[in-house]
């Protein structure tokens, strides 16, 4: 029997070819990454259970008290059902945007200069961390459902729904861990980063409609929730979690913005990443 043999390496096969195999090795390294990261939390999944803390005070106290004392224009949504998609938007950022911290400690550990080494492209290094990031973020989202239920939020259970709300989650993680992967790269210090880390959390969160809807907010707070990422999340989480909770820029327009901002944090901490090394 007679082996058939390539004429041709597969760099010469043509654009579209090196193109497959390209996208084919990114979502692979991808996937190692995500893997790999995600293999820290198996060992120690304890820590999914004290970052719910924080939301479920949200929900338990700030919602109940708030829906009781009616000081929140929410038009026909109660409070507690306007304040869950912020909730869970809060949760995920607060999960992403100290992600940066991982990565100085692999720096320091001298995972990061062998990770550098590899061929691996640099973009699938930042995105497989923004998918680890987002499937942590969806463990948090599974338990902000079920208080949800138990608070009797009107959520929406339709199938389309729930995949929409599961992108938005990993899309909304992979931003906000980029975001931060970006910060460690420039800062290099686990001390800097945590101060710059928790200066940032707090604006992003109350500077959105997380907790109050655009139309309560000064002029100046509308330019700068209009600017913030996190804003267009909650947008998008309001109208595909509850049901009547509608959407002030649409829901298209809402992951539109979510995608291209990930797509540039992306693309500026893949040209970020080797500084970390130095």
């Amino acid at each position: 029997m007679t082996l058939l043999k390539l004429d041709k390496p597969p760099s010469a096969w043509g654009e579209p070819a090196r193109r497959f195999f390209g996208l084919s090795t990114m979502v692979r390294d991808t996937a190692a990454i995500a893997e790999t990261d995600l293999r820290k939390l198996a060992r120690d999944p304890s820590e999914l259970l004290t970052r719910a803390i924080q939301p479920a005070l949200w929900l338990l106290v700030f919602g109940q008290v708030f829906s009781r004392a009616r000081a929140i224009p929410t038009g026909n949504l109660r409070y507690l059902d306007f304040l869950a998609p912020g909730i869970l938007a809060q949760s995920v950022l607060f999960i992403a945007i100290f992600y940066g911290i991982s990565v100085i400690w692999e720096r320091d550990l001298g995972i990061v200069h062998k990770l550098l080494v590899t061929p691996s492209p640099r973009a699938a290094l930042v995105l497989g961390k923004g998918l680890s990031a987002g499937v942590r973020a969806l463990s948090q989202g599974i338990i902000i459902y079920a208080l949800c239920w138990m608070l009797d939020v009107k959520l929406d259970w339709r199938p389309q729904s729930m995949l929409c709300v599961i992108l938005a989650i990993i899309l909304g993680a992979d931003l906000f861990s980029t975001f931060s992967l970006i910060i460690a790269c420039i800062v290099k210090t686990r001390e800097r980063f945590m101060g710059i880390g928790q200066v940032l959390t707090m604006p992003l969160f109350f500077a959105s409609n997380a907790v109050y809807p655009l139309a309560m907010m000064p002029q100046w707070l509308k330019v700068v929730a209009h600017l913030n990422p996190l804003t267009y999340e909650v947008d998008a989480l309001r109208s595909l979690m509850v049901v009547g909770g509608g959407s002030v820029y649409g829901v298209g327009w809402d992951f539109a913005v979510l995608l291209v901002v990930t797509m540039a944090m992306t693309a500026v901490g893949a040209a970020f990443y080797p500084r970390l090394a130095e």
